[in-house]
């Protein structure tokens, strides 16, 4: 008798835990030296672009948020099942490099992702233009190789994505569009520097959002200078998608 209720107090407790902390689950120790990507972990990190909505609970409806990140996670989980992927996302609304800095052990380090991805940029674009000159694309550069570094030290074996920061001419955007399109310009150059620099995928989201601009207006893709629309999204993941395929091989 004594065997069985320690039994169910077992899987009671257990219930409990998945119930109140999904995402502590996923946290566990895993294999991050399988290069066939077998229980890999992939970290979103970023701004508003990256945050989507998503939610701050163990809502399952929402833990990824909407828009790129949340298309990925969609569709590798769907096509590659027996992998056992585990998915995160920690974007925050209005981060700027050093915003990720000051929460970059608990909301990157402590998760260990086999695969990080980084989109950050507009909001130290945005910072600088309306006077703020402890954001300028120098500074960007530095905190941003900083946060590199620090990874590295910690999570040797991590697989970096850097992903190109962008802008269209729509909204308060196009209103000071060559403000705009210069110093974007600058950070997304620093980006790529840093992806040479640590043999990182490149992600150009820059030149993608130019080049289909042949197809339909800005403001189809991107409806305030800054934030996708769903095509806008779409196109992200593809390109997302493209380039990690290119490195990642498992990733089709």
């Amino acid at each position: 008798m004594r065997s069985r209720r320690s039994f169910v107090r077992s899987i009671t407790a257990l219930s409990a835990f998945k119930l109140a902390a999904p995402e502590l689950l996923q946290a566990m120790p895993r294999n991050t030296n399988n290069k066939e990507g077998d229980g890999f972990t992939f970290l979103f990190q970023g701004d508003s672009i990256t945050d989507g909505n998503r939610s701050r609970n163990n809502d399952w409806n929402h833990v990824m948020g909407h828009g790129y990140q949340y298309i990925i996670a969609s569709r590798l989980w769907y096509d590659l099942p027996q992998k056992g992927f585990h998915f995160f996302n920690r974007g925050v609304s209005g981060n700027k490099v050093t915003d990720l800095a000051a929460r970059w052990q608990t909301d990157t380090l402590d998760i260990k992702p086999d695969v990080l991805s980084i989109l950050i940029g507009i909001n130290d674009t945005s910072a600088f233009i309306d006077g703020n000159k402890d954001f300028t694309a120098g500074a960007y550069e530095s905190g941003y190789r900083q946060l590199l570094q620090q990874t590295k030290r910690q999570l040797p074996n991590v697989e970096f994505v850097l992903c190109e920061p962008f802008v269209l001419p729509v909204g308060k955007v196009k209103d000071n569009w060559q403000q705009y399109a210069d110093e974007i310009a600058k950070r997304a150059a620093s980006v790529k520097k840093l992806s040479v620099e640590f043999n990182t995928v490149f992600v150009p989201f820059r030149g993608a959002f130019n080049k289909v601009l042949s197809k339909a207006p800005a403001d189809y893709w991107i409806w305030d200078g800054i934030h996708p629309m769903p095509a806008g999204h779409e196109l992200m993941a593809i390109e997302w998608m493209k380039e990690v395929g290119k490195k990642i091989k498992f990733i089709r």
